[in-house]
């Protein structure tokens, strides 16, 4: 199997769902082609007036393993044409992990920061030999997918939005940390002050179960619930926003 990274960007418009929905739905048909699916991440960019978004100019990267490159590539760009928005920029990036370099990561970064160019995406990507394609409308989304496997490698950005074992959202009430480590793929629990929370705790999962992504580690925040002992809850939306924005 060859670990890959795939990022997308500028699926929809105002009135269709969104580029999270729709990177979470790519997750299911790679699944379904047997391939393993780790995570699916949301990194958000530069948000400036002189850049084209639809509501939040955020980016998704897919974390699989799969047996076929081209085939992947295929499966994308057939998904992506098929429910492409009106009026949408879709961009589609695929490499191979080893191929996202500190160049690309350099990338990633500066989009969150400043104004890019296709110029300079493509070019990046042909040097890298990176596979880097706009499928509808300007293609400016390929400048949010090239940051989002960027971002992905360098380890540090984002925010979870499917995690390998089962559907996020779908994980609700009081649960034992080791057996919700059982559920989904999580590296860490911990206080905000960093410290890792006992694996016979529990914790109280709320509708904003979102972990983020910390020196390549899937890390969920939580804080004491004060009215149970040995029980934590998951820190505020508006908390994990801005750690993971």
């Amino acid at each position: 199997m060859i670990e890959l990274l795939i990022g997308i960007d500028d699926t929809d418009n105002k009135d269709t769902r969104g580029t999270g929905f729709r990177s979470r739905q790519m997750a299911e048909i790679f699944i379904n082609e047997g391939y393993d699916v780790l995570d699916v991440i949301r990194h958000q960019l530069y948000v400036h007036k002189d850049i084209p978004y639809t509501s939040h100019n955020s980016s998704a990267c897919l974390h699989i393993f799969a047996d076929n490159v081209q085939k992947v590539i295929k499966l994308s760009r057939d998904f992506l044409n098929e429910i492409a928005a009106d009026g949408s920029d879709v961009g589609l990036c695929v490499a191979t992990i080893d191929k996202v370099n500190h160049e690309i990561e350099e990338w990633g970064k500066n989009a969150k920061k400043i104004i890019l160019t296709q110029k300079d995406a493509r070019e990046l990507a042909a040097k890298n030999n990176i596979f880097l394609e706009g499928l509808t409308g300007t293609h400016g989304g390929i400048i949010g997918a090239l940051a989002a496997i960027g971002l992905r490698k360098w380890g540090s950005d984002g925010r979870c939005i499917w995690l390998k074992g089962k559907e996020i959202r779908d994980i609700k009430g009081v649960l034992q940390i080791k057996e919700l480590k059982k559920i989904v793929k999580l590296d860490e629990i911990q206080t905000l002050s960093g410290k890792a929370v006992n694996d016979q705790d529990f914790i109280n999962v709320n509708e904003w179960f979102r972990p983020i992504i910390r020196n390549d580690k899937i890390i969920t925040f939580v804080e004491s619930n004060k009215n149970k002992k040995n029980e934590w809850e998951i820190v505020s939306k508006d908390y994990i926003k801005s750690v993971s924005n």
